[in-house]
């Protein structure tokens, strides 16, 4: 059996750099894709009459399950199964001795093959359409996700034999190398596919009539089989707002903590958006409620897909912001918040500056290629980013497969102040 490991990840370099040739050089995170963001197979919707369309490639489906394979020209494809919201994965080794975790990709005749004896009934519902991609000469590659949940045990030894295992979302997410522009690509791929077939498992049910959905345009939609009503249903995304709040005097940063973080890390404050408001609102709202802080200027920074919460919110959409305190005096709400104080940008320079972000990468990506190896099934998070020496930090900030890492050294580099002017540049044209 053939197992498609490798895929090229082409990551678009952002355009606002082109429009941005003075900020600081410091500041690569700015200019970095987002973990989950970026993916190589979604940039652009083929047209209905290509052939590796969504409806041209589900009619190809069809017809490859039930065995019609002497067609020519059929498009490439390549599945990549998920169990339990956990995509199977596989380890290899570049040029350097580091693991590398990668994608397990199966072509459509060895996911036949493995799945011909488990419990799940392979039919077109199966298969949620990803992508495509052209590999040269006229080549498409057509990318599908599939859960294979509902399938025994045995298919997880079988592929196991292999060195393939499922592993978390969130353990991959830590484990890549974010210097790497196919791993990241890989990453978004998988978090877009998490988020679509989490999805679709919530909306089994029309929310109007009660009626059975089903899936339409190769899985990108739902739609309720009742005549009378027939409500289409689209993929769900929870905006939620996260943002740095800072002092007046540019100096400090409030940062927070809830009780389940690890210990010693602080973080932005972050909240779901409501109906019937903006997302400056939102910052407004949100720090307010969380601190008693009173914000003024919001600036907009970044956003970030984010599919590793909980699976009844398949994918936030995390919408990031440089917020302007008027106030300064904190009152935490205690359900909401452990702790938030002020924190001097000298503080937050030595937190990033101690946390081994590196290491803990290279040990969790060491860790899958275990896990791959059937050598260790535990997927606890138990590195610590705040090692140097042996010494614990008094602080910690996330890694940089966090948003909040970006807005937070962002701003320690002096970036922040840049794009404050650049909006405010922007709002007056």
């Amino acid at each position: 059996m053939t197992f498609l490991l490798s895929l090229k990840n082409p990551i678009l370099p952002t355009r606002i750099q082109t429009h941005l040739p003075k900020l600081s050089t410091m500041s690569t995170n700015f200019f970095n894709s987002h973990a989950f963001a970026g993916n190589p197979i979604k940039l652009k919707t083929p047209k209905s009459t290509d052939p590796f369309s969504p409806s041209s490639a589900l009619n190809t489906l069809k017809t490859l399950l039930l065995g019609n394979t002497h067609e020519p020209h059929f498009p490439d494809f390549k599945i990549l199964p998920f169990r339990k919201g956990r995509p199977l994965a596989g380890s290899v080794r570049g040029d350097s001795a580091e693991p590398n975790w990668c994608l397990g990709w199966l072509s459509f005749g060895d996911c036949k093959a493995f799945l011909k004896n488990s419990e799940v009934n392979l039919s077109e519902d199966n298969f949620v359409y990803l992508g495509s991609d052209s590999e040269g000469c006229g080549i498409y590659v057509v990318y599908w996700a599939i859960d294979v949940t509902e399938a025994d045990s045995e298919l997880v030894k079988e592929l196991g034999a292999r060195q393939f295992c499922f592993v978390e979302l969130r353990t991959l997410m830590v484990a890549t190398d974010w210097e790497n522009a196919s791993a990241m690509g890989q990453l978004a791929i998988a978090g877009h596919a998490k988020s679509l077939l989490e999805w679709h498992t919530a909306s089994l049910f029309c929310g109007f009539c009660g009626g059975k959905n089903i899936l339409i345009d190769a899985g990108r939609r739902r739609q309720c089989s009742n005549e009378l009503c027939k409500k289409k249903m689209y993929p769900r995304v929870d905006p939620v707002v996260i943002m740095l709040v800072i002092d007046k005097e540019n100096d400090r940063v409030l940062l927070s903590r809830q009780s389940r973080f690890v210990p010693r890390m602080w973080s932005c404050i972050a909240g779901f958006m409501e109906p019937g408001e903006s997302l400056e609102e939102a910052v407004r709202r949100e720090t307010w409620e969380e601190t008693g802080i009173e914000v003024g200027q919001v600036v907009y920074h970044s956003s970030q897909p984010w599919p590793v919460g909980p699976s009844s919110m398949p994918c936030q959409l995390m919408v990031g912001f440089y917020a302007y305190a008027k106030s300064l005096d904190i009152n935490v709400d205690k359900e909401e918040l452990e702790d938030a104080k002020w924190h001097s940008r000298e503080d937050v320079k030595k937190a990033l500056t101690v946390a081994e972000y590196k290491k803990a990468q290279k040990s969790v990506a060491g860790k899958v290629d275990q896990m791959c190896k059937g050598v260790e099934r535990g997927q606890s998070l138990s590195t610590d980013f705040n090692l140097e020496s042996g010494e614990l930090a008094p602080m910690f900030i996330p890694g940089p497969f966090a948003i909040a890492n970006h807005l937070i050294s962002s701003w320690v580099n002096g970036v922040e102040a840049q794009v404050k002017q650049l909006a405010s540049s922007f709002s007056n044209l």
